[in-house]
């Protein structure tokens, strides 16, 4: 039976089911992937590649009602967040085509005193990629990975997350519809077996996975056993590094932002709030307020504050972490119970480093808060986790802001703003949040032949 089907979370309704591609196909998916590369990554100029990520680009914002109807179907976003999605990644797709150039310039290297000729570094596309995508953001993830990638001469095969075949099969259209030559982009219906199976083939040259640490620990053993390349995002448990503010009301509105995006599931969403502690008693009633007060609702009319969980099996998972939490002595204030996919926003104190609680990961509106003494014992807890992909720090203090930054064990770090990622930001993360870089200059550097030409 396929594993793809589409389930709408907030009401629990089937709406429909794929097949998921045999064996036979997926072969001839990869040929077809392998012979597009020969022209598309070899003889096609990167104007021609730029224009076709272009209009990638143009059918988002020209599809973008019913590119956002599908994901509010298919994992209960709400229809804003859907829609500001939907123009996130068209704009991710227009940044590459707009640097393509940039990105892909020769860089001259200077030659040592004494010696003649030249020297240039020449960026070249690797080959056929598989990309496997998460549903927490079905269009803006495929374009961080696809539009720099296609930009570069690359071919991509796409595994999209089983519960979002439907958006999966919009942007394949797109890129059909775009002129990109079959083969250029793919999507399958497949297992996690087949795509094991295809990363071990010869003719793939890398694999980029945003997903859970145990799917990305079984891509990477495989790519590692094969030699290839993998770029790999795993989630994030994020602090929120509170030690001091002009503005606390305007703090506590960013740290609600912030959890609450995405309804709580954003790999690089604060998570942690760590408070210092002349502010943590007011920042946590003012916080926790606010937090058991935002209002869940319908995805499709727009007037909540946050949607349902992706999924059924989602908030059952979560909700044994949150009782766990409080088995452990942890204190856990909430607004009410699980209602299906729909859960309540939940606050979390009293935690210590014996609990479960303080290293594990919160994929919805639950957010754990920590009163600290000093800066060294903020960095502390904020490093204490397997986890190192975002992070905030709020303080009025620009010298303190990024000497704690320096000292945080993460890809990212946010000074006195949230919500604040951009196509040319980089995003990645290091220890259990994975490896490499997304977006900016850097996306377009992960998976390319950095060739060095010496002339004499």
């Amino acid at each position: 039976m396929s594993r793809y089907t589409v389930t709408n979370p907030a009401t629990g309704e089937k709406v429909k089911t794929y097949p998921q591609i045999t064996d036979a196909e997926l072969d001839e998916v990869v040929t077809a992937a392998e012979s597009a590369y020969r022209t598309w990554g070899r003889t096609s100029s990167i104007d021609e590649r730029a224009a076709v990520i272009r209009k990638v680009a143009d059918l988002h914002s020209e599809r973008r009602e019913e590119l956002a109807a599908i994901i509010v179907r298919e994992m209960g976003k709400p229809i804003g967040d859907a829609l500001g999605e939907v123009d996130f990644a068209a704009d991710i797709f227009r940044y590459y085509a707009d640097n393509a150039h940039t990105f892909l310039a020769d860089e001259p290297i200077e030659l040592a005193e004494g010696s003649e000729g030249t020297a240039v570094m020449r960026t070249s596309p690797l080959g056929v990629l598989v990309g496997v995508m998460p549903w927490n953001f079905p269009y803006y993830q495929v374009a961080r990975f696809a539009g720099p990638n296609v930009i570069v001469g690359n071919t991509i095969i796409l595994k999209h997350a089983s519960q979002c075949p439907e958006s999966a099969a919009a942007i394949h259209q797109m890129f059909a519809d775009a002129g990109a030559p079959v083969g250029v982009y793919t999507n399958v219906y497949a297992s996690s077996e087949q795509i094991a199976r295809i990363i071990a083939d010869p003719r793939v040259q890398g694999v980029s996975l945003t997903g859970s640490e145990a799917a990305g620990s079984a891509v990477a053993e495989v790519a590692g056993r094969h030699i290839k390349k993998v770029v790999l995002e795993l989630g994030g448990s994020d602090p929120f590094i509170l030690l001091s503010t002009d503005d606390l009301d305007a703090t506590v509105d960013s740290a609600l932002a912030a959890r609450l995006d995405n309804s709580g599931q954003s790999c690089n969403a604060a998570k942690r709030f760590i408070v210092i502690d002349e502010l943590y008693d007011a920042f946590r009633e003012k916080f926790t307020a606010k937090m058991l007060a935002a209002a869940p609702g319908d995805p499709v009319k727009g007037e909540a504050d946050y949607g349902p969980l992706s999924s059924l099996g989602a908030a059952e998972g979560l909700d044994e972490q949150v009782q766990r939490a409080a088995k452990q002595g942890a204190k856990v204030e909430r607004a009410g119970e699980r209602d299906g996919a729909f859960f309540p926003p939940t606050v979390i104190t009293d935690i210590s480093p014996e609990h479960d609680a303080y290293r594990e990961e919160f994929f919805g509106p639950v957010a754990s808060l920590y009163r600290v003494s000093s800066e060294d014992e903020a960095i502390e807890v904020a490093n204490g986790t397997p986890f190192g992909l975002g992070s905030y720090v709020f303080s009025t203090d620009a010298e303190q802001a990024a000497r704690v930054a320096d000292r945080i064990d993460a890809g990212m770090v946010y000074i006195n703003v949230v919500l604040a990622d951009s196509p040319e930001l980089p995003f990645g993360g290091v220890k259990n949040s994975g490896m490499g870089r997304e977006l900016g200059r850097f996306g377009a550097n992960e998976f390319v032949n950095k060739k060095l030409i010496r002339t004499s």
